[in-house]
């Protein structure tokens, strides 16, 4: 078990931060896919009693994050090939939707931003700083979402988004797959600085389908 700390803000009850701080290390990968969360030692990590531990494993286990074994004992939910595939299905729709709309909203302003964060994720790439690759890809795809201006889309992609954690930090193990990820970048930013709707659905779902080739290799 990697080590994790207590985070999350101060005013929450405390079950409430145990719970968001171990969601975060399952959705970043500090707690990997397969691994035992034992109670005592989490307790322990974190400086807490068993008891918020507990209750946050309970809500883990509803959220599909957690399952538990025939012995009782809790485990980080693996990645399987099913789940990938059912969230790329809908994300696949409702990108294109936001490449759609956002075609038709591009403004010069959106389009610097879009290149700024390009900037960042290849100055991430080159510290091989994985966590700041990952946030630096949510806030790409983030700019877009807030530029078609629908209020309704950016709310189910910010949930799909958070299922996408676990799958993103899978994809940028590797190095190559980065390098990859700039060029995907660019090619949509092309896209949407020109308006042309086409090419940036293609961009896009390029895009997601070696995400989902990439994956299921690495949990294979």
């Amino acid at each position: 078990m990697k080590d994790i700390s207590l985070s999350g803000d101060e005013f929450l009850p405390l079950r409430d931060v145990v719970f968001n701080t171990l969601r975060n290390a399952i959705l970043t990968g500090e707690l990997e896919p397969g691994e035992r969360l034992m109670e005592i030692k989490l307790a322990e990590k974190l400086g807490v009693s068993r008891t918020p531990i507990r209750e946050a494993i309970r809500k883990l286990e509803l959220e599909g994050l957690v399952v538990m074994t025939p012995r009782k004992s809790a485990e980080v939910a693996r990645i399987t090939r099913k789940d990938l595939t059912d969230v790329l299905e809908v994300r696949r729709v409702l990108e294109c939707l936001a490449i759609e709309l956002s075609c038709q909203k591009i403004t010069g302003d959106i389009i610097s931003q879009l290149e700024e964060n390009l900037v960042r994720f290849k100055g991430a790439i080159r510290k091989n700083d994985i966590k700041e690759i990952a946030i630096t890809d949510v806030d790409f795809h983030e700019i877009i979402y807030k530029s078609t201006g629908n209020k309704r889309l950016i709310q189910i992609l910010n949930n799909l988004r958070e299922q996408m954690y676990r799958y993103r930090f899978e994809y940028i193990k590797d190095k190559e797959t980065r390098e990859n990820l700039a060029n995907e970048h660019r090619s949509i930013i092309d896209a949407l600085a020109v308006g042309n709707i086409e090419e940036g659905r293609r961009a896009i779902l390029k895009h997601i389908d070696k995400q989902e080739i990439t994956i299921l290799e690495n949990i294979k």
